[in-house]
């Protein structure tokens, strides 16, 4: 089966911020090698990072004219940060690599999703 893991950063530190700098320097070592070592799980295929919700455009068609909002819907806690698409055996699998998502422990949430098989 394919998941989801849409990480929700909620108030996961982030580099460049007050918080991040806030953590000790094994930390935040710690932080990226944990990503690091998602990366390389077999299963996992890689996602991005994503901007700050701030940057986002909604888009929605009504009576077939498009339109445009500036920003998300979602409070910037509960925003999505980056996703990671993982093969799995099953639910379990899925969540057993969600903990170890550093964001899961830091302040956000990961949502770990089955993707539809066409």
């Amino acid at each position: 089966m394919k998941f989801m893991l849409l990480i929700n950063q909620g108030t996961t530190p982030l580099p460049g911020t007050p918080e991040w700098d806030a953590l000790s320097e094994d930390e935040q070592k710690q932080v990226y090698a944990d990503y690091q070592a998602l990366n390389q799980t077999p299963g996992v295929t890689p996602g991005v990072g994503l901007d700050d919700p701030t940057t986002a455009t909604t888009v929605r068609v009504k009576d077939g004219k498009t339109l445009t909002t500036d920003g998300p819907f979602v409070e910037i806690k509960e925003a999505i940060g980056g996703y990671l698409v993982l093969e799995a055996d099953d639910l379990d699998a899925a969540i057993e690599v969600a903990a170890r998502i550093p964001a899961a422990r830091m302040g956000g949430a990961v949502e770990v999703r089955p993707t539809v098989q066409w």
